[in-house]
């Protein structure tokens, strides 16, 4: 009997997502952003999901060749451009669109023959400092992809450093518009997640949803339930050994969580090695047979503590969602003091994944 863990994927959710995102884009066109294996969720399965988009977005060569491979006709967002000159032939063969980040990238398009001309997006640093270029040199930039008759067409992006905090974007979008002010009529892409649920404003020509396509919140104050958005991962385990202690008995590694009273703890079949943040501490919110508890202890390679007191009719064999329906990844994360972004990325290649519609 295999280990009673799992990840279920849904398909439908991701597409209701799609749709949630498709309401605040307006006349946007949406890149679906699928990077890191789509947030854990897996690059095909996801991308299925999302034929409704009108194209994707990720960072590696080797996924964006897989989806060619596999049929995908849309275009194809690479969100960190490429890295060499030999890349560009790949850029070439497989109909993909880099973004152009740095002066590095722009010498190399102009010393490498391609086999087709390309369509770029310029990368614009509008307050972030991390990728793109600022307002001394984006001119530049900008006048070198022009006159480059091997690029075909050429897109103005920029990534907001605070759309989902107190800041927002208003200083990074009047300091963009401020930049690109010469290159008006131009197209653009602005908005990430944050940014197409909370500014309209910035929705522009093209969106790049990222988190609320998995069912997560961008936001610490606003629930995925809030904004309509269907969890489209699930971790479940089962409860597969059950302890009784005695007060001033202790839980795990380190004796780092002590009982006050009496209780009962199960231990469930999911620990840091199948994903689950190892620092999360106790009082982590975790589901079993559907009746919120949390866990006690330091979370294990393999196993983690839950405090089964007061549950009736729980024991070896109940269900356990760790994070998805009925308790959202945001929740999970707060709690561990992380995001659900690096939850849902964090899903180890040893956990089964099964699709549901």
């Amino acid at each position: 009997m295999p280990r009673p863990i799992r990840a279920s994927i849904s398909l439908g959710a991701l597409t209701h997502n799609l749709e949630r995102a498709r309401a605040h884009a307006g006349s946007a066109k949406i890149w679906a952003v699928i990077k890191a294996n789509a947030y854990g969720h897996g690059l095909r399965r996801a991308a299925g999901a999302l034929a409704g988009a009108d194209g994707y977005a990720l960072l590696d060569f080797e996924e964006a060749i897989r989806l060619r491979l596999a049929g995908v006709e849309k275009p194809i967002l690479l969100l960190e451009g490429f890295f060499s000159s030999q890349d560009l032939a790949l850029v070439c063969e497989y109909r993909l669109t880099p973004v152009v980040h740095s002066a590095a990238q722009i010498e190399m398009l102009a010393k490498t023959p391609l086999t087709a001309p390309i369509d770029a997006y310029l990368k614009v640093n509008s307050g972030m400092n991390r990728l793109g270029f600022a307002l001394d040199n984006v001119r530049l930039a900008w006048n070198a992809l022009e006159a480059n008759p091997q690029v075909r067409t050429v897109t103005l992006m920029t990534h907001f450093a605070d759309a989902d905090g107190v800041r927002g974007v208003a200083a990074q979008l009047a300091w963009f518009e401020k930049i690109v002010a010469p290159f008006a009529g131009a197209p653009r892409s602005l908005a990430n997640s944050a940014a197409l649920l909370r500014f309209p404003e910035t929705c522009a020509d093209w969106v790049r949803p990222g988190i609320m396509l998995y069912g997560c919140s961008p936001f610490s104050d606003r629930s995925a339930i809030e904004l309509e958005l269907a969890p489209a991962m699930t971790l479940h385990s089962e409860i597969i050994a059950v302890q009784r202690l005695q007060p001033g008995e202790c839980v795990g590694y380190g004796f780092s969580y002590e009982a006050a009273g009496e209780m009962t703890v199960g231990v469930a079949a999911c620990g840091y090695a199948d994903g689950y943040p190892r620092h999360a501490p106790t009082g982590t919110p975790v589901l079993v047979g559907g009746v919120r508890t949390r866990i006690v202890g330091r979370v294990s390679m393999d196993m983690i503590c839950i405090d089964l007191t007061g549950i009736p009719g729980v024991g070896i064999g109940s269900p356990v969602t760790l994070w998805g329906e009925g308790l959202s990844a945001d929740e999970v994360a707060a709690a561990a003091g992380t995001l659900s972004y690096e939850l849902l990325c964090a899903l180890a290649p040893r956990v089964p994944v099964l699709e549901v519609p």
